[in-house]
C-alpha cells in the first residue's frame, strides 16, 4: 500500500485534464520479447492461466505510443496532476460545482448509507468522484490492455510497477469475467468513476448497490469504494481537512509549503500564519495554491493527508476539499 500511496495515483487524476496525442496505438509484436515470454511462464505456473489464452491476448495487443511518452521524458513528471489554475478551470468551474450538487441530491440515499457505515462525510465522497471522473462522465478512452502492456514491457520510470499492474489486469479480468480486450480507462490503466488501476480495484472494489457485480463504472459502487478507502486510510470525522489562513499577500515567500510533512501550529503562528477558522490539531501541513494573480495559503490536517493518499498531490486534495465545501 505504501507504494500505491506515494507513487501510483499520481497517474490516476482526471482523464479530462490531458489531451490524447500519438493516437491510435499501433501494431507491435509483444510475443517476440523475452520478458513477455517470462511473464507468460509466470502466469501459467503461478496463476494457472492457459498459455494459449495469454498468447492470443498479447498477439492482438498494440503499442500505445501516447501512454509511453508520458513516462519516458516527453511529458514532465507531475503533469498528470495539473497546475492549480487547470483544476479551477476543469473541476472547480461553476458547471462542475453545479453537477456536484445534483450528484449529491440524486445519490443522497447511497451517500448517506456510505457516510453512516464508514463514518466519513458524504461531501468528500462527492469531491473524490467529481475530481476523478466528473461524476462518471470521463472515465478514459484508452484500451487498458494496450496501455499496461506498453508500460510493462517498454523501459520507463515506472516499468516495474506497471508490470505488476499488467499481472493484476489478467487476474481481475478472470475474477470478474471481463473481456480483457474491451476494458477502457486512463493512459495509465486506471478505470471507472474513481479511476482505479487493477491492483487497487482488487483491493477496494465492491458491490455497494448489491446488484451482484463489483462494477468500477457504477456510481453507487464508486460511492462505497471511496467511503471504504477513506475509512481504511484513517479519516476522522470532526477534524478539518483544510482551513484557509490569514495570508493576504500576492505571493507567499515564507517557510516551505508541503503536504509531505507537518509543522507545529505554534511554529506557524510564530511565522504570522493563523487559521481563519478553528483548526483543532497541534500540527498542520502548510498548503499553497498558486493562482494566476496570487497565492492562497492553507493549514491542512490529518484528513487532508487521507485525500492525497489516493493521489499524492496537494492540488488534488485541495480540489476535493473545495468541491466538498461547495456541497455542504
Amino acid at each position: 500500500m505504501s507504494f500505491f500511496r506515494s507513487l501510483l495515483l499520481l497517474v490516476s487524476i482526471t482523464c479530462f485534464l490531458i489531451a490524447n496525442d500519438d493516437r491510435p496505438p499501433i501494431d507491435h509484436d509483444f510475443l517476440a520479447k523475452k520478458d513477455v515470454q517470462s511473464f507468460i511462464d509466470m502466469m501459467v505456473k503461478k496463476h494457472n492461466f492457459q498459455r494459449s489464452y495469454i498468447e492470443s491476448v498479447l498477439k492482438n495487443t498494440k503499442l500505445d505510443r501516447d501512454t509511453l511518452n508520458r513516462y519516458t521524458g516527453r511529458y514532465k513528471v507531475g503533469t498528470t496532476n495539473g497546475p492549480w489554475e487547470r483544476y479551477k478551470a476543469h473541476v472547480l468551474d461553476p458547471i462542475t460545482l453545479k453537477k456536484a450538487k445534483e450528484f449529491k441530491n440524486k445519490y443522497a440515499d447511497t451517500l448517506a448509507r456510505a457516510s453512516n457505515e464508514f463514518d466519513v462525510p458524504a461531501e468528500y465522497i462527492v469531491g473524490f468522484i467529481g475530481v476523478e471522473s466528473k461524476f462518471g462522465e470521463y472515465t478514459g478512452d484508452y484500451r487498458i490492455l494496450d496501455a499496461l502492456a506498453t508500460l510493462a514491457f517498454h523501459p520507463n520510470r515506472m516499468q516495474k510497477f506497471f508490470k505488476n499492474e499488467f499481472k493484476h489486469l489478467f487476474l481481475m479480468s478472470r475474477e470478474q469475467g471481463y473481456d480483457i480486450s474491451e476494458l477502457q480507462g486512463s493512459f495509465a490503466g486506471a478505470m471507472g468513476c474513481v479511476q482505479q488501476v487493477p491492483s487497487i480495484y482488487r483491493t477496494y472494489g465492491m458491490d455497494y448497490n448489491n446488484d451482484g457485480v463489483k462494477n468500477p463504472w457504477d456510481l453507487e459502487d464508486c460511492i462505497g469504494i471511496i467511503a471504504r478507502f477513506m475509512r481504511q486510510n484513517g479519516w476522522r470525522n470532526g477534524l478539518s481537512a483544510a482551513v484557509k489562513t490569514n495570508f493576504t499577500g500576492k505571493r507567499y515567500q515564507g517557510i516551505r509549503a508541503t503536504h509531505k510533512y507537518t509543522y507545529p501550529v505554534q511554529k506557524l503562528n510564530r511565522q504570522g500564519i493563523y487559521p481563519i477558522e478553528p483548526f483543532g490539531e497541534p500540527n498542520a501541513y502548510l498548503l499553497l495554491t498558486r493562482n494566476d494573480t496570487h497565492d492562497d495559503l492553507w493549514m491542512g490536517g490529518r484528513n487532508f493527508r487521507v485525500l492525497t493518499r489516493y493521489n499524492n498531490a496537494a492540488t488534488y486534495g485541495m480540489a476535493i476539499h473545495l468541491i466538498a465545501e461547495s456541497v455542504k
